[in-house]
């Protein structure tokens, strides 16, 4: 007889009560792991898969004990790292909560591992990370290929997810209209947007490469000025909605 595998996820952290990471109240899942070498991110701790501590029954386990929290609009987010590299895990652990009705959230740059069509029938919610609408940009803040979350977007379309788009405005790479423009252009090939936000780059995670000895790839950047940001903002709403009505008039 062929013995049983069990599945188990390597998670890094579960936060209880965040606010951030989806509607409503919610708990969010650290999943280790990520392929990408952002030159900003800020969880490098989670780079790589460490030894698997938990089985999908264990986490729902925890998540149900904050369900009452939840009320019409929370639920449970799985970030990272990337969470799409622990496909098995991630699927089995989204199948239980679906049982439960848990609404679900997926935090992702979208580079993965496939099995995405299985994954996004569990998933109510995509929190997209956009890095960079120029290929070879892209690959200079990643150290990957943009092709990757190219096919991911193909299968958000496909499987008709809701989508909340994130994009993270560094100082002299994504703080000009020009890119803005850029990503106007980029996200008309992502459908069912349903909200889109700006995220002024910061270096607080300098303490975290010092301490895993990791050089900081951004050592003498400033942070992205928050007034700013927001202007860059309601200049990319006032052409991101002028766009969106000339295209359905």
């Amino acid at each position: 007889m062929k013995k049983y595998k069990e599945i188990k996820g390597s998670i890094g952290k579960i936060e209880s009560m965040g606010l951030v990471d989806g509607p409503g109240i919610r708990t969010v899942v650290f999943l280790n792991g990520c392929s990408l070498r952002c030159k900003y991110c800020h969880n490098p701790e989670m780079w790589h898969k460490t030894k698997e501590n938990m089985t999908p029954e264990e986490v729902v386990k925890k998540i149900k004990r904050f369900k009452p929290y939840y009320k019409d609009n929370g639920g449970v987010t799985f970030s990272g790292g990337e969470p799409l590299l622990q496909p098995e895990f991630l699927i089995e652990t989204c199948r239980l909560l679906k049982n439960e009705n848990i609404h679900i959230a997926l935090d992702t740059a979208g580079v993965g591992l496939g099995a995405y069509d299985e994954i996004l029938k569990y998933i109510d919610l995509v929190l997209l990370d956009i890095k960079h609408t120029n290929k070879e940009k892209y690959q200079e803040l990643t150290n990957k290929e943009i092709n990757a979350t190219e096919n991911f977007i193909e299968a958000l379309n496909r499987n008709h997810k809701k989508v909340w788009i994130r994009q993270v405005i560094i100082p002299n790479l994504t703080d000009s209209v020009e890119y803005i423009d850029s990503l106007i252009t980029y996200l008309k090939k992502i459908n069912h947007i349903e909200r889109i936000d700006f995220l002024p780059y910061h270096d607080l995670a300098k303490e975290k490469y010092s301490s895993l000895n990791i050089q900081y790839p951004y050592q003498n950047l400033p942070e992205m000025d928050k007034e700013k940001c927001e202007k860059l903002y309601q200049i990319f709403i006032e052409k991101y909605n002028k766009n969106s009505s000339s295209k359905s008039s």
